[in-house]
């Protein structure tokens, strides 16, 4: 998607508001219905049923009548969209949203008329009820519009984003291939040397950041200074992830440019992120200490590194299964844990091969050197073990 940032006038403002609610109040009536099912009972109505209600609603309903029917509808179609998704298992079940953290909608049947160029340094888009909304046009829309999502952030930022299929970065042909190993001290480790971190908040801004949430903590429930503790809190964590977004972007674009093949390792970061808490009955050990780990895992953006480099170089992306690559040497192929001296250098016991344990893990990927718990590679047969006679091995083995 291409985002740019719309700068609306108060009564737009106000208009982009209503068509926010009424998305998120279909969208929350579409999963209560949802709810309600159970194994055994008849399926919940699908979208065509769905639409249907919608209409018989919008005669009864003058508030809902006056809003966008194309907004409406289209909160049904990303809703069933999602329970596609969710069915699929690539993600979560659809929940509530809520005001104030869940503001936009999206509109569809976008024609080339309804984005216009006003100045070198604004565009206008048209919105049903709302009229010709202007943005900043820091580059050139995509050519074939289809749709378009306008968002409202914590900040009470406003964006728009068009939607369209990105081009693929051609690749260079130079039959190059570069490993990636993704961590938390460095963020990402080339295999051809190089040590790039995701910038965060500097040292100032994390300590206002710290202390505007002690702050917040003292601060009562549903009160103005509340609120404004918590406008100052989101814009210092958009401002991260902007920063973050903007490394990921620049260095994906750099890494399918240069290379023709990338290999990433193959972590399960969900997995990796989930919470110690345990139960009550059996509850987790450091607590703390693992939610630190998540909130530094999450801050380097690794599943968005993965993921822009699959838009942006479709089939030459490759994940090599990450089992050992940090304690393999590069140079023998040695597994040992202890060749992996500190978190940044690796001396093997092996050969004496030694360098920055990072970029030996990388190069290890850029090889495709995934082994297995016995030591050996995954496609051929482990060969650290004793050798034995055919005539004394159990049966079918």
């Amino acid at each position: 998607m291409s985002r740019f940032r719309l700068t609306p006038t108060a009564e737009q403002e106000a208009r982009l508001l209503v068509h926010c609610a009424h998305a998120r109040f279909v969208w929350n009536l579409a999963v209560e219905q949802h709810s309600h099912w159970r194994p055994g009972r008849s399926l919940p109505p699908g979208y065509v049923e769905q639409a249907r209600q919608l209409t018989e609603i919008r005669a009864e309903h003058a508030w809902l009548r006056d809003g966008s029917v194309t907004v409406q509808q289209q909160a049904l179609r990303d809703f069933a969209q999602a329970l596609h998704n969710f069915f699929g298992g690539t993600h979560g079940r659809p929940t509530w949203r809520r005001a104030a953290f869940h503001e936009g909608f999206r509109q569809v049947a976008v024609k080339p008329e309804h984005v216009r160029r006003l100045n070198r340094r604004l565009g206008a888009v048209w919105v049903p009820k709302v009229g010709w909304v202007r943005f900043r046009w820091s580059r050139r829309p995509p050519g074939e519009l289809k749709s378009y999502r306008i968002t409202r952030d914590r900040t009470r930022r406003w964006h728009i984003a068009f939607a369209a299929i990105p081009v693929p970065v051609p690749a260079p042909g130079n039959g190059r291939v570069v490993g990636v190993d993704r961590g938390v001290a460095v963020s990402a480790a080339l295999s051809t040397g190089e040590l790039l971190h995701c910038p965060g908040l500097s040292r100032v801004e994390r300590t206002r950041a710290l202390r505007l949430r002690r702050r917040l903590a003292r601060a009562a429930r549903r009160s103005n200074r509340r609120a404004r503790l918590r406008r100052a809190i989101a814009r210092l964590t958009t401002k991260e992830s902007a920063r973050r977004r903007d490394w990921a972007e620049k260095l994906t674009t750099l890494l399918a440019r240069e290379f023709d093949v990338i290999r990433v390792e193959d972590l399960r970061i969900t997995h990796m992120t989930r919470s110690a808490r345990g139960t009550a009955a059996s509850p987790g050990r450091r607590v703390r200490q693992k939610s630190g780990l998540n909130r530094a895992i999450l801050a380097q953006g690794w599943g968005l590194l993965v993921s822009r480099l699959e838009h942006k170089a479709p089939g030459r992306v490759e994940k090599v299964p990450a089992a050992f690559t940090s304690q393999r040497c590069s140079a023998c192929g040695h597994v040992a844990s202890e060749s992996r001296e500190s978190q940044a250098v690796f001396r093997c016991v092996a050969c004496g091969h030694s360098g920055n344990a990072d970029v030996n893990a990388a190069e290890n990927i850029a090889a495709g050197r995934a082994v297995t718990a016995r030591g050996g590679r995954t496609v051929v047969r482990p060969v650290n073990r004793e050798p034995r006679r055919r005539d004394l091995a159990a049966p079918g083995s």
